[in-house]
């Protein structure tokens, strides 16, 4: 039976109870602290009950709720989930006011917000705070996103638990407005906040450029996420933080004790750097789900995800080492593979896997990641052939949780590199698929090219496996330490290691400590050592116990999850660690009730849904494709506008069974639709042109679609070539210059392919390489030296 829905409130032209929201910005070196307000007011003559669900930043630490109506200001406590949600039910009915925040059983970056028994004309404000770390980008950034968009979470037909569904109208509909003020500080100067929405200029408040503050600019379109990128000069520098307890909580408990977090850092010697990988098992696993068919930066002028993914599939594909081994998997409501097993890397197999891969569409129906997972760790691994997992999708998934155990369970056999495309993708899913499989995850929004963050990953992946990690402590006599977080699995050069640790026992203001990091590089045994001083910072408040708290309790849950006993000890101890440290988990939810002596309530509560922006106003149903809300604060409905029940969910749209839904007529219309907020496609890119022509060894091949690419005919080509040189040379060289000359800005989307072409080169041992370089370069008028195309 179809429920009726009433989250298109807007739709209707009915008020809708959100006016605004605003989000204060604090960061401190790579530590994000954010307060959201969102401000409400019933214009309607009946009380109201407001119900969101939106999405965080999935390892956030919500830390604080509270509401201020009129001036009595009611902050919440943290309680266990089921007590929580009886105390709301219980005001509601008495007629009190109360508000209850909770985060999704499947998936920790969804959270939903009932605001209950808002009288007539009334106006509310709640402010929610959270910390969360930021992760470092392939050019040394740090990336802080706000998120907006959640896009619906596909769930199979017959799985437990609900999934989350949402409304969608066009943007010129949304009658709330979004605010937002960062500051910034370091020890460091800052030297550049960057965003894919426009921001007011950085505004610095020391001579010295350590802090600096920035407002997103007035106008803010609610259809993407809010990403900022900070830069820092010299950034990444190994630092600890010691942070006091509690004074109010108990010594030895973990929010009485000071608190370590430790950044590390780790430099690779340059000799292991220098030999990359050329042994290795490369599995791809690609979503075909029909999101995959929007634009990937929301633009009607944009390439689509499933598009650029192709292209991306092939600059990795031609990266390859010879003598790897290889496979392509992709996946909707069922999965496909291109060979039964993954096979050797060679001429024959390069151009049989690419043929299929120029097929791929997003025609695969909905997001079911986890038996594909699960046949990919079925197949045996192949001896000395690490096997390297990378996976892309948009993720919309509903089962996060029982998707990134899994990826631990195999964590043994695999290293995972995780790409989240266009807005929406979900953070919990992607990050939490590479810190399980000790990989590297991306984010692909806005204007972002996926091309290179993935050849980022490839490098990390063809990069040695550091093995045989232990951490190690020297601390004064009379204080012990306990590590909060789990044990490191991967280090890669560049990339942060945080560690937390809870410090036991009494020191003098002046005592040192160091924590010590060994591990073995190809072989090599190194180490990173940092001293640190055990006086406390200052003004810390309490985000390092908060975030110390919040990796505990992620870890707690995921044993709880794989234990077969002692199911009931862990939850309790999360549950007892939630609510001591007033950080969130999947056990807990926060809870205020107004138990002023005002008077109680009277009317039936009529239920508010608030809807959210559609990346399609003009096509309804293609919308689903992604829903857009404002930043921070996303809403739902209970039941779709289109299709209310869950059942109908799984079949409409994109998100159709194919084995069930009678998708005919919808094809018809959804062909019509894309061909109206499509683009025709862009004529290909010479770089990819040019990629596509080189053979798996490494060495292009002298013909007239290489002449083509770079801008000759097959005569000036073939004319210009030195006497007795070999056809391949000549063409590999040219090749060469081509993207030294021309394509510089993308080289990092080349470099790998080109370091095995100079390979290629150098094993060749041709006679007038010298030569060759220097008509090539005066056939296509550069001045490329020898010794920069690697030779």
């Amino acid at each position: 039976m179809m429920e009726s829905c009433c989250g298109l409130l807007t739709a209707q032209k009915e008020p809708v109870p959100l006016k605004s929201i605003e989000v204060e910005l604090e960061v401190r070196d790579h530590v994000a602290t954010v307060v959201s307000t969102l401000n409400y007011e019933n214009k309607e003559d009946k009380p109201v009950e407001a119900v969101f669900v939106f999405p965080l930043p999935g390892d956030a630490a919500v830390c604080h709720f509270s509401a201020k109506l009129g001036q009595t200001q009611i902050v919440a406590e943290v309680k266990e989930k089921q007590k929580a949600r009886e105390e709301y039910d219980d005001a509601l009915s008495s007629g009190q006011q109360a508000f209850l925040l909770e985060e999704s059983q499947q998936s920790p970056d969804i959270f939903s917000l009932s605001v209950g028994s808002l009288p007539p004309g009334e106006s509310a404000s709640i402010r929610l705070e959270y910390v969360t770390e930021l992760a470092v980008q392939a050019d040394d950034g740090l990336r802080f996103s706000l998120p907006a968009v959640l896009n619906p979470r596909y769930q199979p037909q017959g799985s437990e638990g609900s999934s989350v569904q949402v409304t969608s109208v066009p943007a010129s509909l949304v009658p709330y407005s979004l605010s937002l003020s960062a500051r910034v500080s370091s020890a460091r100067p800052v030297s550049k906040v960057e965003s894919s929405c426009s921001l007011d200029p950085l505004q610095y408040l020391n001579t010295d450029q350590t802090q600096a503050t920035i407002k997103l600019s007035a106008g803010h379109k609610f259809d993407r996420d809010v990403e900022l990128l900070i830069y820092y000069k010299d950034a990444h520098q190994p630092t600890a933080v010691v942070e006091a307890g509690q004074a109010s909580a108990k010594q030895g408990s973990l929010m009485g004790d000071p608190v370590v977090m430790v950044s590390l850092y780790p430099e690779f010697p340059q000799s292991v750097m220098s030999t990359v990988a050329s042994c290795g098992e490369f599995v791809f696993l690609l979503d075909r789900s029909g999101s995959m068919e929007c634009s990937l930066n929301n633009s009607k002028q944009g390439e689509t995800r499933i598009s650029s993914a192709r292209d991306t599939l092939l600059l990795l594909l031609k990266s390859l080492p010879m003598g790897c081994y290889f496979n392509i998997y992709s996946f909707g409501s069922s999965f496909e593979h291109i060979f039964p097993k993954s096979v050797e890397y060679s001429q024959q197999t390069m151009e049989e896997a690419l043929k299929k891969v120029e097929e791929m569409d997003a025609n695969l129906g909905g997001t079911e990641i986890l038996m594909p997972l699960r046949h990919i760790y079925s197949q045996p691994c192949i001896p000395n052939q690490p096997r390297q997992l990378f996976v892309f999708t948009d993720g919309e998934v509903w089962n996060t949780k029982e998707i990134t155990d899994l990826v631990k369970r195999n964590s043994g056999s695999h290293r995972c590199f995780s790409f989240g495309i266009g807005e929406g993708a979900s953070s919990a899913l992607i990050n939490g698929l590479a810190k399980e499989g000790g990989g590297h995850a991306q984010f692909i929004t806005g204007t972002d090219r996926m091309q290179p963050k993935v050849m980022q990953s490839l490098r990390f992946a063809l990069q040695p496996a550091v093995v045989d990690v232990s951490v190690t402590w020297d601390l004064p006599k009379g204080v012990s330490v306990t590590a909060l977080s789990p044990p490191i699995t991967a280090v890669f050069q560049g990339q942060r290691s945080l560690i937390y640790a809870q410090l036991t026992g009494q020191s003098s203001e002046a005592a040192e400590g160091s924590v010590t990091v060994k591990y073995s590089l190809a072989g090599h045994p190194s180490q990173n050592q940092l001293n640190f001083s055990l006086k406390p910072a200052e003004d810390t408040g309490l985000t390092v116990h908060r975030l110390a708290a919040r990796t505990l309790i992620r870890s707690l849950e995921v044993e709880e999850r794989e234990g077969e006993e002692e199911k009931d000890g862990v939850k309790k101890k999360v549950v007892e660690l939630s609510v001591q440290s007033g950080v969130s988990s999947s056990f807990t939810a926060f809870i205020a009730v107004n138990k002023t002596d005002g008077e109680a309530i009277q009317g039936p509560l009529q239920r508010r849904n608030i809807p959210t922006v559609s990346m399609f106003s003009a096509a309804p149903r293609v919308a689903r494709c992604a829903a857009f809300a404002p930043p921070v604060m996303m809403m739902c409905c209970d039941s779709l506008a289109l299709c209310d029940t869950s059942a109908d969910f799984e079949q409409c749209g994109y998100y159709d069974n194919e084995e069930e839904c009678s998708d005919k007529v919808f094809a018809a219309e959804l062909e019509d639709t894309i061909e109206d907020t499509m683009p025709n496609q862009p004529p290909r890119d010479p770089l990819l042109q040019l990629v596509s022509l080189q053979k798996a060894s490494g060495c292009w091949q002298l013909d007239p679609d290489l002449a083509e690419v770079l801008g000759k005919t097959s005569e000036e080509v073939e004319k210009s070539k030195p006497a007795l040189v070999n056809n391949e040379v000549w063409a590999t060289i040219l090749a060469l210059i081509w993207l030294h000359g021309f394509k510089m800005d993308a080289k990092e989307e080349w470099e790998l392919l080109a370091m095995k072409a100079a390979s290629w080169l150098r094993a060749q041992n041709a006679p007038g390489v010298t030569e060759c370089v220097e008509a090539g370069n005066a056939l296509l008028g550069f001045s490329v030296e020898k010794n920069v195309l690697g030779l």
